[in-house]
């Protein structure tokens, strides 16, 4: 029997989080040595807890999660969902515009599959979370960069962003906050992109997973509460603000003039269905999670595991002579990037897996995240603040070591 092609469409695909880098670390990791991993935003990988309310929800209604549940969600946790939306200022959530997915990995998928046909273009954030240029392949489309600089602060151009609009261009994708670069949008920024979409009649699509951890008196402002009656996709979930990414639990809220999306709820609704339902005992976590006070607040504050892990690393990135970083204002990473008058030939890639052989920590390249001839690599937060800043020690040694190979080749050109 030949061997199984698979499909062609993954020729394009990539997800470098959990990649090669990643299956070298496991077989380190079975030869006996420990790795120290930042490659990952999994908080119950890290000693994070869910809070105890939230399991205690599912825990009373395990007698009641024993059948399909409704293919958009529980009703008491959309109805969760829609007041959360409109308390922050967005028009037309009602329950039926809200999806219950497993995780918000799963409906980014199915909101361009709702979307697109073969061709449709799909603006994107370079970087990106990989998910967004996946899911676009995936469903026949094709991504379009706008890129967000570290000289910007890691914020896009909104010139850039029009300039880049094609007839074929059907949705505009954000990430705030932002992963990997930890950038939360000024609501002066998302006016100019919602001008935009408004222009050329483009979806918003928001992916807000992180929309509650801040840092510094960082503030955050929901898209869809700036948008208006212009359409946009909203996204959250459980997995990172209440640290809950084994429950998979995930929603996003279609906003907006209803009478311009009746057809696209319909797609999203029957796509749905064909799934059947998403996780139904996880679900009973939402209204608990939504309706009392946020427990991350203790984690980002001065003093918390999260504030100082942050704290750390921008202090081994301050006394580094190859590193230079745009302070995350949220999220749960740090985008370092190697200065290029200290290293003028890096690459990203080698530079990891240098990391890995030489010292036993695993991070993610920058061009994991959809960055061309990128300098950048990402760092998760989520480790012990002390065990961070070990991790940055060993980063100055591979770059020392690599910066001293390439002494001789600038001297021996100045020399000719």
């Amino acid at each position: 029997m030949a061997s199984i092609k698979p499909s062609a469409h993954l020729a394009d695909v990539r997800y470098e989080i959990r990649g090669a880098l990643t299956r070298r670390s496991r077989e380190l990791e079975a030869a006996g040595l420990p790795i120290i991993k930042l490659n990952i935003g999994n908080p119950g990988r890290y000693g994070f807890e869910t809070p105890a309310h939230l399991r205690e929800a599912i825990a009373r209604h395990l007698h009641d999660s024993e059948a399909y549940g409704h293919e958009q969600g529980l009703e008491e946790a959309r109805d969760a969902i829609a007041a959360q939306q409109r308390h922050r200022g967005a028009r037309g959530v009602e329950v039926e515009r809200i999806f219950v997915g497993n995780g918000v990995s799963e409906l980014i998928d199915l909101s361009l599959r709702a979307l697109l046909q073969p061709g449709d273009e799909v603006l994107l954030p370079s970087p990106d979370y990989p998910l967004w240029s996946a899911a676009t392949i995936l469903n026949d489309g094709k991504p379009r960069y706008y890129r967000c600089l570290a000289e910007n602060g890691h914020l896009p151009d909104p010139e850039e962003i029009e300039a880049l609009v094609t007839p074929r261009t059907r949705a505009l994708v954000l990430i705030n906050p932002n992963n990997p670069t930890g950038a939360v949008y000024p609501r002066e920024l998302l006016a100019r992109i919602v001008d935009i979409a408004a222009r050329h009649r483009l979806l918003l699509l928001s992916d807000e997973i992180y929309d509650e951890i801040l840092y510094d008196g960082t503030t955050f402002q929901p898209l869809a509460a700036v948008a208006g009656d212009v359409p946009c996709v909203s996204f959250g979930g459980l997995s990172k603000v209440h640290r809950a990414c084994g429950y998979r639990v995930g929603w996003m809220s279609l906003s907006g003039d209803p009478a311009k999306t009746t057809d696209y709820r319909d797609a999203l609704q029957l796509l749905a269905a064909l799934r059947l339902c998403a996780n139904v005992t996880a679900q009973w976590a939402v209204r608990p999670a939504l309706e009392t006070a946020p427990t991350i607040n203790a984690l980002t504050s001065p003093g918390g595991r999260l504030h100082e892990a942050r704290r750390a690393v921008l202090e081994g990135v301050a006394a580094s002579e190859f590193l230079d970083l745009v302070s995350p204002a949220g999220a749960l990473y740090a985008f370092p990037r190697v200065r290029a008058d200290r290293i003028a030939d890096f690459d990203d890639n080698a530079f990891a897996l240098r990391l890995l052989e030489e010292e036993s920590v695993l991070v993610v390249p920058g061009s994991s995240f959809n960055v061309p001839h990128s300098r950048h690599l990402r760092l998760t937060l989520l480790p012990q603040p002390d065990q961070l800043r070990e991790v940055l020690v060993r980063m100055e040694r591979v770059l020392a070591g690599m910066a001293a190979t390439q002494k001789p080749r600038v001297a021996a050109a100045v020399a000719c």
